[in-house]
C-alpha cells in the first residue's frame, strides 16, 4: 500500500514550512496548511517505517472532533481539502500540553508502579492497579518540546516560570477537563471508554484556540467498555485502541527513545498489524466505515487537490 513519508510542495504565496514529526505544515501568512503524513512517532522519536492509512486516520478523526467541539472552544480548523490536509488559522501556540487522565495507565502507571504517588503536582491515592479508574479526571501537563522529549511540569511550574499566565492557564484547564467530558459523551456512545488525552491551544489575536489534532489514536487512548469491568476483576489486560500498543512493542525489543538504544526493525506483518489498528479505532470511535485514500500517487493527490482548493478560495 502507498504511504506518505513526507512532502515538499513549493505553493505559491506560500510563506513557510517545517516538518514536524508526523505532519508537513505549509504556512500562508496567517494560515496553516497541516499534512498529516504516515510517518509514526514514539517515544519522541520518528519510526523508519511509515503507516498506510494512519495519516488519513488522524486527520479525518481529528477533523470530526473539531467539529464535534466547537461549541465548546474555538479552533483552527476552517477546511479539510484533501482526506490527509487540514487548513486552518496559525496561532502562537502555548508552549504547554494539557495531558487529561481518568484512568492509571501509560506513562502514569510506569509512574505509580515505581513507587511515586505524585505526578506533575497531582497527588495519587494509594491501592490502586493498573487500568482503575481515578477518582476524578486530572490534567498532568507536559513541556511541549520542539526537540527531544517532552517533560512532566506542575500546575505550580507553569504559572511561576511564566510559561502560561494564571489567568489564560486556568482557563486551559477548563477547556480541556469540558473538552474530556464531551469526548467521554461521545466515545460512550460507541461503547468505549476515553481513557486519557492531550490538548494543544494557541493564541491568536487575544483569543484561545483548540489547535491541533483532537481524540485520535496518537494523542488519545481508549478501552472497550463492555470488558472494562470484567477484564479489572479478573487482573487480565484492558484491550485497547490507542498507540500505547506500539510503545510496548517498542518497550518490549528494550527501545525507550533514550540514548544509546537502537531502534527494532519492523517488518511489514508489524506495519500491516498497526495500519489495521488505526483503522480499526477510525471505525469504533467515529461509527464509520472507513474509505480507502492511499492510492497509486497519494502525494500527487494531495497536491493537485490543495492548490484546487487555494485557487479556488482566492488563497494564492
Amino acid at each position: 500500500m502507498n504511504v506518505i513519508r513526507e512532502t515538499n510542495f513549493e505553493f505559491e504565496n506560500q510563506t513557510a514550512f517545517y516538518r514536524g514529526k508526523v505532519r508537513d505544515v505549509y504556512t500562508f501568512g496567517d494560515k496553516l496548511l497541516m499534512v498529516a503524513s504516515d510517518r509514526i512517532s514514539a517515544f519522541d522519536v520518528v519510526l523508519p517505517r511509515a503507516i498506510p492509512c494512519k495519516g488519513q486516520v488522524l486527520n479525518q478523526i481529528a477533523e470530526k472532533f473539531l467539529k464535534a467541539t466547537s461549541d465548546i472552544v474555538p479552533n483552527w480548523l476552517l477546511a479539510v481539502p484533501d482526506p490527509n490536509v487540514s487548513y486552518g488559522l496559525a496561532c502562537q501556540p502555548f508552549a504547554v500540553e494539557m495531558v487529561v487522565r481518568n484512568y492509571l495507565v501509560g506513562h502514569a502507571w510506569r509512574t505509580y508502579k515505581s513507587g511515586l504517588r505524585e505526578l506533575c503536582g497531582v497527588k495519587l491515592p494509594d491501592g490502586l492497579k493498573e487500568n482503575d479508574r481515578l477518582p476524578n479526571p486530572i490534567i498532568t501537563p507536559t513541556t511541549k518540546a520542539h526537540e527531544g522529549h517532552d517533560e512532566d511540569i506542575s500546575r505550580e511550574e507553569i504559572i511561576a516560570q511564566g510559561i502560561v499566565e494564571e489567568e489564560k492557564y486556568k482557563q486551559l484547564e477548563k477547556y480541556a477537563l469540558a473538552l474530556f467530558e464531551r469526548g467521554t459523551e461521545i466515545a460512550k456512545q460507541e461503547n468505549l471508554i476515553l481513557v486519557d488525552t492531550k490538548y494543544e491551544f494557541g493564541e491568536l489575536e487575544g483569543k484561545i484556540y483548540l489547535i491541533d489534532e483532537v481524540h485520535t489514536p496518537d494523542s488519545s487512548r481508549y478501552f472497550y467498555a463492555d470488558v472494562y469491568e470484567e477484564n479489572q476483576l479478573c487482573g487480565l489486560p484492558q484491550k485497547q485502541l490507542s498507540k500505547e500498543f506500539v510503545r510496548e512493542w517498542l518497550i518490549q525489543n528494550d527501545f525507550q527513545g533514550k540514548e544509546g538504544q537502537r531502534i527494532p526493525e519492523m517488518t511489514d506483518e508489524k506495519v500491516v498489524e498497526i495500519s489495521k489498528r488505526y483503522v480499526e479505532l477510525y471505525e469504533k470511535v467515529t461509527g464509520e466505515t472507513f474509505e480507502y485514500k492511499n492510492g497509486s500517487n497519494v502525494v500527487a493527490r494531495i497536491e493537485e487537490n490543495v492548490t484546487e482548493f487555494l485557487l479556488e478560495n482566492n488563497r494564492i
